[in-house]
């Protein structure tokens, strides 16, 4: 049994059996709170504390999927592709959309942490929740935030933003496709795209362009901001 437990194939085999039944779960009932990610996590946590197997042992594999994060969010350049020509007519608009949406949700973070008395290495590790995580951990380093923390934020942004997302759009009654989609991807990164990809094509492929774009963007201003924002709070 240990040396299951502690081959690669273990930690990778786990992962992907319990993401495959929260997908059954999901498509079964339909429910925003049963999200594959958020369902799928639980269950790996459940299954390490149930056999007591530790973190160490489940990511001697699990890690060979955090590695494929990077190349999974390239492929998104595919649907992209397909909506090139309405990119090229957007493009003013869509640019505008993930400059301010990055930059307020940077600010918001640091003001609202800031009230709730959240000590500093908290609040640069919350800094960059809505970009990938590749990008979010790296912002994170640089500041001097807790990656594991920002890894954290970043789910949990992804998850929230994809279960509130249509529900926002129906109460301010937004019906573009081209704002859905950079709403998606400007705040809610990879799991905001693949809610998007249920609503529409052209949101999916819009919302997946602002993965990449509001990443570069957050790396060059989340430094920038966070020096303006802590001087103007004084901390």
């Amino acid at each position: 049994m240990a040396e299951i437990i502690n081959s690669p194939l273990f930690g990778v085999l786990i992962s992907l059996v319990c993401f495959e039944i929260s997908i059954a779960l999901y498509n079964k009932f339909k429910a925003p709170l049963l999200n594959p990610l958020l369902i799928s996590t639980i269950l790996i946590i459940s299954t390490l504390l149930m056999f007591n197997i530790s973190f160490e042992q489940y990511n001697s594999g699990g890690k060979f999927i955090s590695f494929f994060l990077g190349p999974a969010t390239v492929v998104l350049a595919v649907p992209l592709y397909n909506k090139l020509e309405l990119l090229k007519k957007n493009l003013i608009p869509l640019l505008s959309g993930i400059l301010v949406g990055s930059i307020a949700g940077i600010v918001s973070i640091i003001f609202l942490s800031y009230a709730l008395n959240l000590d500093l290495s908290i609040i640069k590790s919350l800094i960059p929740k809505s970009t990938t995580v590749p990008i979010g951990i790296e912002i994170s380093k640089g500041l001097g935030g807790i990656p594991s923390l920002t890894v954290f934020a970043i789910i949990v942004s992804g998850i929230i933003g994809s279960i509130i997302g249509p529900l926002l759009f129906k109460i301010f009654k937004i019906d573009n496709s081209l704002s859905k989609g950079i709403a998606f991807g400007t705040a809610s990164h990879a799991l905001g795209t693949a809610k998007a990809f249920e609503i529409g094509e052209t949101e999916g492929a819009i919302s997946s362009i602002c993965i990449a774009v509001a990443g570069i963007i957050t790396v060059f201003i989340a430094p920038l901001i966070y020096n303006i924002c802590t001087s103007i709070l004084g901390i």
